[in-house]
């Protein structure tokens, strides 16, 4: 009985502990995933480099949702005491600076990026220049 409960208080206390935790040098590491036949593209070539651009997008997003958090936004309607419409949004904002690439690899139909953050060099390089706003209005870039 005793075994039983000292290893149920061992699997809660691990399960109890952050997803992302910071290393001893402060890295943090974010992974990236594009399906390359979901991609616009007339040949697989073109695809493909659509599927790493997507990737490389995707792991900056995690990165920027593990340094900034995410914001998440969630809304109920309710008519006659019933419950209507639902709907849950995340949304994250932030500027990276300083991510490197770690590898980026095909796996199947998929390309994926990973990269690399050092929070440190990131702090640094925000002292040496102005952040600049993301416009809100969508601009189409030709590729």
């Amino acid at each position: 009985m005793k075994f039983l409960l000292v290893s149920i208080t061992a699997l809660f206390l691990m399960a109890c502990q952050p997803l992302q935790t910071l290393n001893k040098d402060n890295w943090l590491t974010a992974v990236g995933y594009a399906s390359i036949s979901e991609q616009k593209g007339r040949t697989l070539k073109e695809k493909q480099v659509r599927a790493m651009r997507a990737s490389k997008i995707d792991a900056y997003r995690e990165l920027a949702e593990q340094v900034y958090g995410m914001r998440v936004s969630g809304r109920a309607e309710l008519s006659d005491q019933r419950l209507g419409t639902e709907a849950t949004s995340g949304a994250v904002d932030g500027v990276i600076r300083g991510a490197e690439v770690v590898r980026s690899y095909k796996v199947g139909d998929s390309y994926v990026t990973e990269l690399r953050l050092n929070v440190n060099k990131m702090e640094q390089m925000r002292d040496y220049g102005e952040v600049q706003q993301v416009p809100d209005k969508r601009q189409q870039t030709l590729f």
